[in-house]
Protein backbone atom coordinates (compact mmCIF):
# COMPACT_ATOMS: atom_id res chain seq x y z
CA UNK A 1 0.00 0.00 0.00
CA UNK A 2 1.67 3.31 -1.05
CA UNK A 3 1.76 5.72 1.55
CA UNK A 4 0.90 9.67 1.11
CA UNK A 5 1.77 12.67 3.75
CA UNK A 6 -0.94 15.05 3.52
CA UNK A 7 0.56 18.65 4.69
CA UNK A 8 -2.39 20.78 5.09
CA UNK A 9 -3.26 23.30 8.22
CA UNK A 10 -7.27 23.52 7.76
CA UNK A 11 -8.43 20.38 9.57
CA UNK A 12 -11.29 20.05 7.42
CA UNK A 13 -9.58 19.88 4.03
CA UNK A 14 -6.67 17.46 6.04
CA UNK A 15 -9.41 15.41 6.65
CA UNK A 16 -11.25 15.00 3.64
CA UNK A 17 -7.85 14.29 1.70
CA UNK A 18 -7.36 11.70 4.05
CA UNK A 19 -10.83 10.17 3.80
CA UNK A 20 -10.73 10.59 -0.21
CA UNK A 21 -7.71 8.92 -0.54
CA UNK A 22 -8.34 6.53 2.25
CA UNK A 23 -10.61 5.09 0.06
CA UNK A 24 -8.49 5.28 -3.53
CA UNK A 25 -6.61 2.45 -1.31
CA UNK A 26 -3.54 4.75 -0.02
CA UNK A 27 -1.86 5.20 3.59
CA UNK A 28 -2.60 8.65 4.31
CA UNK A 29 0.09 10.20 7.53
CA UNK A 30 -1.02 13.59 8.02
CA UNK A 31 1.00 17.29 8.99
CA UNK A 32 -0.38 20.74 10.24
CA UNK A 33 2.32 22.36 9.12
CA UNK A 34 5.87 22.00 7.55
CA UNK A 35 7.76 21.41 11.09
CA UNK A 36 5.19 18.57 11.61
CA UNK A 37 6.06 17.09 8.28
CA UNK A 38 9.64 17.00 8.24
CA UNK A 39 9.60 15.19 12.47
CA UNK A 40 6.86 12.87 9.89
CA UNK A 41 9.71 11.96 7.78
CA UNK A 42 11.94 11.42 10.25
CA UNK A 43 9.68 8.32 11.23
CA UNK A 44 9.28 6.68 7.60
CA UNK A 45 9.44 7.85 4.57
CA UNK A 46 5.71 8.66 2.25
CA UNK A 47 5.43 7.43 -1.24
CA UNK A 48 4.72 11.13 -2.25
CA UNK A 49 3.51 14.38 -0.12
CA UNK A 50 0.91 16.71 -1.02
CA UNK A 51 2.44 20.21 0.29
CA UNK A 52 -0.27 22.72 1.39
CA UNK A 53 2.24 26.23 1.14
CA UNK A 54 0.76 28.76 3.24
CA UNK A 55 0.85 27.33 6.56
CA UNK A 56 1.55 28.34 10.33
CA UNK A 57 4.97 27.91 11.99
CA UNK A 58 7.03 26.80 8.99
CA UNK A 59 5.17 27.11 5.39
CA UNK A 60 5.15 24.83 2.41
CA UNK A 61 7.77 26.66 0.34
CA UNK A 62 10.52 26.20 3.60
CA UNK A 63 9.56 22.31 3.98
CA UNK A 64 9.93 22.05 0.29
CA UNK A 65 13.56 23.48 -0.01
CA UNK A 66 14.07 21.43 3.68
CA UNK A 67 12.77 18.04 1.83
CA UNK A 68 14.15 18.84 -1.08
CA UNK A 69 17.37 19.22 0.00
CA UNK A 70 17.03 15.47 2.34
CA UNK A 71 14.72 13.22 0.46
CA UNK A 72 15.15 14.15 -3.65
CA UNK A 73 13.28 11.27 -4.26
CA UNK A 74 10.26 11.93 -2.66
CA UNK A 75 7.70 13.11 -5.37
CA UNK A 76 5.89 16.66 -3.92
CA UNK A 77 2.82 18.16 -5.13
CA UNK A 78 2.02 21.67 -4.11
CA UNK A 79 -1.59 22.20 -3.45
CA UNK A 80 -2.62 25.62 -2.72
CA UNK A 81 -5.84 28.15 -3.24
CA UNK A 82 -3.21 31.05 -4.31
CA UNK A 83 -2.08 30.16 -8.10
CA UNK A 84 0.39 32.99 -7.62
CA UNK A 85 2.81 30.63 -5.93
CA UNK A 86 3.23 28.42 -9.50
CA UNK A 87 5.70 31.34 -10.76
CA UNK A 88 7.89 31.39 -7.30
CA UNK A 89 11.26 29.88 -7.95
CA UNK A 90 11.32 27.51 -4.85
CA UNK A 91 7.85 25.98 -6.50
CA UNK A 92 10.01 24.25 -9.45
CA UNK A 93 11.21 21.85 -7.27
CA UNK A 94 8.18 20.43 -6.74
CA UNK A 95 7.24 17.44 -8.99
CA UNK A 96 3.73 18.99 -9.49
CA UNK A 97 1.33 21.86 -8.75
CA UNK A 98 -2.39 21.56 -8.48
CA UNK A 99 -4.53 24.10 -7.30
CA UNK A 100 -6.72 23.68 -4.67
CA UNK A 101 -10.76 22.81 -5.28
CA UNK A 102 -13.47 20.83 -4.04
CA UNK A 103 -13.24 17.97 -6.47
CA UNK A 104 -9.80 15.85 -5.65
CA UNK A 105 -10.28 14.83 -9.14
CA UNK A 106 -7.38 16.58 -10.49
CA UNK A 107 -5.12 15.54 -7.43
CA UNK A 108 -6.05 12.33 -7.22
CA UNK A 109 -4.68 11.67 -10.75
CA UNK A 110 -1.83 13.65 -10.54
CA UNK A 111 -0.91 11.37 -7.53
CA UNK A 112 -1.70 8.10 -9.34
CA UNK A 113 0.58 9.89 -12.50
CA UNK A 114 3.57 10.34 -10.38
CA UNK A 115 3.36 7.14 -8.18
CA UNK A 116 3.01 5.21 -11.33
CA UNK A 117 6.08 7.29 -12.93
CA UNK A 118 8.02 6.84 -9.74
CA UNK A 119 7.27 2.80 -9.77
CA UNK A 120 8.86 2.71 -13.41
CA UNK A 121 11.96 4.50 -12.37
CA UNK A 122 12.52 2.31 -9.28
CA UNK A 123 12.25 -0.85 -11.47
Amino acid sequence: MKKILVVEDEEGLRLLYEEELTAEGYEVLTARNGREAIQQLEQGKPDLIVLDIVMPVMDGMEALGRIVGKERKIPIILNTSYPGYREDFMSWAADAYVTKSADLTELKEKIRELLEKRGKNQS
